[in-house]
């Protein structure tokens, strides 16, 4: 939450003040200093809020803590005003609209000049109470804003400490080629993989780099069971007739030696000594040296297409050494990535596109995974038609949204 005040309603307001001081006289040009310097410390202030809700250091850094809630005081106020000269302009404005005759604005306009002129002096000895408390409400949200500079080093180890949590969030991120789950609801899909295994390429063989090997991309939202249903088409029976398989997760991390190395591992059960791309991709051609291979790609991201297709060219280089009939999968969540592939190795797009489930299907994931403890099929079929709203999701994201629904209905029913 502490971005959003420090973001959008901060900047609405500098920007606010620095509009309406436009239209005044010349007394405002302290104001006018006090808002350049918010314009500037405006980044920084972001910067160490965001920190300090990345790493969640406010509430072991006390004077952080009570800095913001200052800060968020003193924000709160000169939007008040605002909103109040907002409330004052748009109430002037309906006045004016209703005036009723041409000649009736032009006598009130020889009563209304006097009012203008003594309105200008008002600002001019700086009177006007609207002003004044704006004056003091942007001095007050310069004050505080000013001391962002005690609180900067904070965000060195807050980015430290996030470094540290992505790592741990990628190692949670990995995938293996055993299935940890039940395959519910992609029984056409799967078929759809394996037909697509048993066939050779239709392909012209040719001279082409790559005219041993096919590729097939599973294309998909998160969560909606793309490594599942190629964790299961991998340990089918269907896959001996590859002499050798590899499953490779690639995740956002994508590394080319990283994942050259992981292939060789996949293969050899050991890490290669090499580190080097050259050593790494001449021993990975070694080993696929005519031979039909499957290998699986999983959880590829999209970063810079550019860039990514330079990389991936190395990375796949080595594969070309490879046997007539070999394959290789890979999942993601955009079709720009199955496209880059498909350029990289100049075949033609095919793609298996993950739809949402149908709601019998929903019912039985629920069911294995989020009620095992749960005998009433009535409950199940009240949160599945409140999970429609959230489309198609894999077990463990449909097990957390149905849980919480779930309590709250039996909290409702024990209640009555």
């Amino acid at each position: 939450m502490a971005e959003w005040f420090v973001g959008p309603i901060m900047e609405k307001i500098i920007n606010a003040c620095s509009d309406y001081l436009e239209d005044q006289v010349g007394w405002q040009t302290g104001m006018k200093n006090e808002l350049e310097r918010l314009r500037e410390n405006h980044p920084k202030i972001q910067a160490v809020v965001f920190a300090a809700n990345q790493a969640q250091i406010s509430d072991q850094n006390p004077a952080l803590n009570k800095w913001i809630w200052k800060l968020r005081d003193a924000i709160d106020e000169a939007n008040d005003v605002l909103d109040e000269f907002e409330y004052m302009k748009h109430k002037q404005q309906l006045i004016k609209n209703t005036e009723e005759t041409k000649k009736r604005k032009a006598t009130s306009f020889i009563f209304e000049i006097p009012r203008k002129i003594f309105k200008i002096g008002e600002r001019l000895l700086k009177m006007d109470p609207n002003l004044k408390r704006l004056e003091e409400a942007v001095q007050k949200l310069d004050k505080v804003s000013a001391d962002v500079t005690t609180f900067l080093h904070l965000i060195d180890s807050a980015k430290q400490e996030y470094k540290e949590q992505e790592v741990q969030f990628y190692k949670t991120r990995e995938t293996g080629y055993l299935p940890k789950n039940d395959l519910i609801g992609r029984g056409k899909d799967k078929e759809v993989v394996m037909e697509w295994l048993r066939n050779p390429s239709n392909e012209h063989r040719g001279t082409d780099l790559y005219r041993n090997i096919s590729l097939l991309s599973i294309v998909g939202h998160g969560g909606m069971g793309k490594t599942t249903l190629l964790q299961h088409v991998y340990n089918d029976e269907i896959t001996k007739e590859f002499g050798l398989k590899m499953w490779v997760c690639v995740s956002n991390n994508f590394d080319v030696k990283k994942v050259i190395a992981d292939m060789l591992q996949s293969l050899k059960m050991e890490r290669p000594r090499c580190d080097t791309l050259d050593a790494l991709q001449r021993r990975l051609e070694e080993e696929v040296m005519s031979k039909k291979f499957l290998l699986v790609l999983d959880d590829i991201w999209e970063e810079d297409e550019e860039k990514d297709k330079s990389k991936w060219e190395d990375v796949l280089a080595p594969l070309s050494s490879g046997g007539f009939g070999s394959k290789i999968m890979v999942t993601t969540r955009t079709d720009a990535v199955a496209l880059m592939f498909a350029k990289v190795i100049k075949k033609k797009n095919e793609i298996v596109k993950l739809e949402g489930l149908e709601e019998d299907e929903c019912l039985q994931l629920l069911n294995s995974h989020a009620f095992k403890r749960c005998s009433s099929v009535f409950q199940i079929e009240v949160v599945v038609s409140k999970l429609r709203t959230y489309g198609s999701m894999e077990a463990k994201i449909v097990e957390n949204k149905a849980t919480d629904i779930f309590w709250s209905i039996r909290d409702q029913e024990e209640n009555c």
